[in-house]
């Protein structure tokens, strides 16, 4: 799991800590999840795949709107 974790963060361009209030949690337990002490939650992998989705979403339509306003 923990590699889950630095490729969220990677693919997102943030820290845990940022990560960690993007989703309603304390910087400590996205540590934890990195290292593998405790096990990531089921509702937790949904929520990064929901950021990385968002994420690409907005990079999508930027294009757009830059290509519609050239």
């Amino acid at each position: 799991m923990s590699n889950i974790i630095k490729e969220t963060v990677k693919e997102l361009g943030m820290t845990q800590k940022q990560l960690a209030e993007h989703i309603g949690v304390h910087e400590e337990t996205v540590s934890k999840w990195s290292r593998g002490i405790v096990e990531t939650p089921v509702w937790a992998l949904k929520m990064f795949e929901l950021l990385k989705t968002e994420r690409k979403y907005n990079t999508i339509k930027q294009l757009i709107t830059d290509e519609i306003n050239k």
